[in-house]
């Protein structure tokens, strides 16, 4: 009442209408919405809505729960066993672990397995992702140096082996979401990294942004999480609340001492993620067991193959029951 008073007087402003601006500042600021954007994943609109099994369980998880207690011992647990099972079933992967975001994935990855070293990357990798942070800026957060091969549009194998150096500690891949290079252009596919990174006695990273689980599917042609394990990737990173329809996290699976090397960092704590997602995150991949299931049940994947038909009729009831809008226009696309 007094913020809502203090404006109006500096404003010059009566007391008219003061109850409905006290009411509107009491609203929750976080509340749902109608996304008519036409893009499924919209970061703006809170990016993946949940399925009910996942705002089930984050519910069940809002009181007292075995968030780091095992009911088998009766002692102290882990938050990271609640999901690993699954995705280590999902992916192929021996460990897994979550973290808050994959930027936080990602920067846990170099830390725990490359610095204060190098990690080598192609020039044509280094994208900005969304909120305007761009993948240089989290490699020098995370206190490795970034050595630069390749350029903007062709990188081969041979300019990360001529990179490799005392101080190299990783090659690192970042699949670059947002955007397509078209035409004259070559990288290096992972299989290829993995030898090399054996071959040099290197960890390699493997950051896919997106996080598709397994090829194919409405993703098109976007790298998978199973491929990238069995091509030998040490750690892989990706997003849970992107193709995976899940809530906000990232996801990190790989080796067994890749993993651990990442739990067991101190940083972890500072990106661990709380029983409310780690609930929500369990329900979605214990969908994904079931691809069939996953396809009806996430609402990321329904929408990503709900054909244009479907969409047109509601967002046509949408219009009516807003008023009589016109409708303009239909598409979807993955952002």
């Amino acid at each position: 009442v007094r913020a809502a008073l203090d404006r109006r007087r500096r404003a010059g402003e009566g007391p008219e209408g003061l109850g409905d601006e006290v009411a509107r500042r009491l609203r929750p600021s976080l509340r749902p919405a109608i996304n008519a954007t036409g893009v499924a994943l919209s970061t703006n609109l809170g990016r993946a809505p949940l399925a009910p099994e996942a705002v089930e369980a984050a519910v069940a998880a809002a009181g007292y729960c075995t968030l780091e207690w095992d009911p088998a011992t009766g002692g102290r647990g882990s938050r990271h066993v609640h999901v690993e099972e699954h995705l280590r079933a999902l992916t192929g992967a021996e460990a897994a672990c979550a973290v808050n975001t994959n930027a936080g994935a990602v920067l846990l990855a170099l830390v725990a397995l490359c610095a204060p070293g190098e990690a080598v990357v192609s020039r044509g990798q280094l994208v900005e992702i969304g909120g305007g942070f761009r993948v240089p800026e989290i490699l020098a957060a995370s206190g490795c140096r970034l050595v630069e091969v390749g350029t903007t549009n062709r990188t081969r194998p041979s300019d990360y082996a001529a990179a490799v150096g005392p101080d190299t500690r990783a090659l690192l891949r970042v699949h670059p979401s947002n955007f397509r290079q078209l035409g004259f252009t070559e990288e290096v596919g992972i299989e290829a990294l993995a030898a090399l990174a054996r071959g040099r006695g290197l960890a390699l990273i493997d950051d896919l942004g997106s996080g598709a689980l397994r090829p194919g599917g409405p993703a098109g042609d976007e790298p998978d999480a199973r491929a990238s394990v069995a091509a030998g990737a040490d750690l892989v990173c990706f997003s849970a609340d992107k193709l995976l329809g899940g809530p906000q996290a990232g996801i990190l699976v790989g080796t067994a001492a890749a993993v651990a090397r990442a739990r067991e960092h101190p940083l972890m704590r500072a990106l661990r993620l709380d029983k409310l997602r780690l609930a929500a995150l369990e329900a979605t991949l214990a969908l994904h067991r079931d691809p069939e299931a996953a396809a009806r049940r996430v609402p990321a994947l329904a929408m990503l193959r709900e054909d244009g038909g479907a969409r047109r009729a509601r967002a046509e009831r949408l219009a009516a029951a807003l008023g009589g809008l016109a409708l303009v226009a239909i598409a979807l696309s993955v952002a």
